[in-house]
């Protein structure tokens, strides 16, 4: 155990968020032919999220400042709860290229935790969303811990996402193999399940590792959790299950389904987990995307729910509105922001309140 991070975690996301940390959209790369279409689809999640909370909005430079706000104003976006802050991005997934927060209650302290960001080991464009956490922690005044290991002798810093996992915020983890053991898109070369483990225990206080295999097709993150498999309360996870035995994912999210009905909580107790059909396949200009509703996300007082606009998703809102009784569904169309291969909960991070 890391004396200097005794008692501090990682909050789930349904606990008390203080504000939602975003980046604008600038990279056109990352959706091409569909760019035009990307600013619409982040006012309209900025217009959910400024209705009650702070929205922080990272953009490149201060002279966007004035045509941004315009932009949001046209959707009726709060402005008065939007903060904006001048650095440069390389791409808007802050999920994985973010800070991690942790608290503790005890003395009413919350640090960063600033783990590596290269780019999931695949774009070599990722060096100003590398600097984005030490940035975020000094606008915030907040200590940032960069978490690191030894290795042969030598620490080295640590490379995670916050897609790679994900809390209940008790001291259980959910993670795949694919992300993290695989040398595809290997972030932390030679690492095994124990130095993952190691990690978690030290600088997130986890203690219960539920490792599923595989994530879904065409997610160029190879294997990232937040499609897959999320906590919805500390007991209830979501999990994704494809039933087109014709499929590609239906192996491998069959898999994962049974190694949660096996699981356990840090009490030793079993888990509730509850099925979320997957879309049907979603293709754009002849690639696979990595649609998914498991990518949404959590806020003070609604669930905003990625949809593509295809046959049975009101049963998928219904499953929502029945486990979040005391939140707002929220359903956002993400057919064309698939296209960059995330959703909504990629491009947010929550930042808890104390």
């Amino acid at each position: 155990m890391n004396k200097q991070l005794l008692e501090y975690r990682m909050p789930a996301e349904w606990e008390p968020q203080k504000s939602v940390w975003l980046i604008w959209p600038y990279n056109q790369k990352d959706w091409p032919g569909l760019f035009n279409k990307i600013p619409e689809v982040y006012a309209k999640i900025i217009f959910e999220l400024s209705k009650n909370q702070i929205v922080n909005l990272l953009i490149n430079k201060n002279a966007d400042k004035k045509k941004i706000k315009k932009y949001l104003l046209n959707y009726d976006c709060k402005i008065f709860r939007i903060k904006f802050h001048i650095i440069k991005s390389d791409r808007v997934w802050i999920r994985d290229s973010g800070p991690i927060f942790l608290i503790r209650k005890k003395n009413k302290k919350k640090i960063i935790l600033n783990f590596s960001f290269n780019g999931w080991s695949k774009y070599k464009n990722y060096k100003n969303d590398n600097k984005i956490n030490n940035f975020i922690s000094k606008k915030l005044n907040l200590k940032e811990i960069i978490p690191k290991i030894e290795k042969s002798g030598k620490f080295k810093n640590i490379v995670m996402e916050g897609g790679a996992f994900d809390v209940n915020g008790q001291g259980s983890v959910i993670l795949t193999k694919e992300c993290l053991l695989s040398k595809v898109q290997e972030r932390n070369f030679n690492f095994k399940k124990k130095d993952y483990e190691k990690i978690f225990s030290k600088y997130l206080n986890i203690k219960n590792f539920i490792w599923l295999n595989k994530g879904i097709i065409g997610d160029d993150t190879h294997g990232h959790v937040d499609d897959i498999a999320r906590f919805v309360s500390k007991n209830t996870i979501m999990t994704a299950f494809e039933k087109n035995k014709n499929d590609k994912n239906f192996k491998s999210l069959k898999k994962n389904f049974e190694i949660l009905k096996k699981s356990r909580n840090e009490n030793g107790n079993k888990f509730n987990i509850i099925k979320i059909p997957m879309p049907p396949p979603i293709y754009i200009n002849k690639i696979r995307t990595p649609a998914s509703y498991l990518n949404f996300f959590i806020t003070n007082r609604s669930v905003l729910l990625p949809v593509f606009k295809v046959k049975g998703e009101r049963k998928v809102i219904n499953l929502f509105k029945k486990n979040f009784k005391n939140k707002k569904i929220v359903p956002i169309d993400c057919k064309e922001l698939i296209w960059g291969f995330g959703a909504i909960h990629c491009m947010t991070q929550q930042e808890p309140k104390l």
